[in-house]
């Protein structure tokens, strides 16, 4: 068996983005943390909008919780979206009750996860995600720790891949 350590995602189109979402809703187990990387605009909340429409949450209602922190959605599982972004520092984070979240048995998305790092799950997935193009973002996910290992072997065989 070959293992996927990392694996990038081209999507050219915010209707790829969609896809992506659509895929992570199918291949993520019930009680996941990911955590989104990535520059202003790089398209990170729009990955959770597609996740929470494709987990059937109304269209328009997830918006980026820059300044409430936290939002809370009510689909086929419950998605919990924290936005780090405005975050001092770890102990501010942690008085938001993020462990409640993680050990929910829902979806936890932390956007700018890298300014909490060490708050996050021992295990969870990271997406890195860069400005590619006008459309374009490139996802790079990585398995940090065993349990989401096979989710990105699963995305990695099921994402379509083109040639440029």
């Amino acid at each position: 068996m070959h293992i996927v350590e990392a694996f990038t995602i081209d999507a050219r189109t915010e209707a790829d983005t969609a896809r992506l979402g659509a895929l992570l809703a199918e291949v993520l187990p019930a009680g996941a943390t990911v955590a989104l990387c990535g520059t202003l605009g790089a398209g990170k909340t729009r990955l959770v909008q597609a996740v929470a429409a494709a987990l059937g949450v109304p269209p328009g209602e997830v918006a980026s919780p820059t300044f409430v922190l936290i939002k809370e959605y009510a689909g086929r599982l419950p998605l919990y979206h924290f936005d780090a972004y405005r975050i001092r520092d770890d102990d501010e984070f942690l008085e938001l009750g993020p462990d409640e979240y993680f050990e929910s048995g829902g979806l936890v998305f932390v956007e700018w996860a890298d300014r909490v790092r060490d708050c996050l799950p021992r295990e969870h997935l990271q997406f890195d995600v860069e400005i590619a193009g006008p459309e374009a973002r490139r996802f790079t996910l990585r398995a940090v720790g065993g349990r989401y290992q096979p989710v990105v072997e699963r995305l990695a065989r099921r994402w379509p891949q083109r040639k440029i």
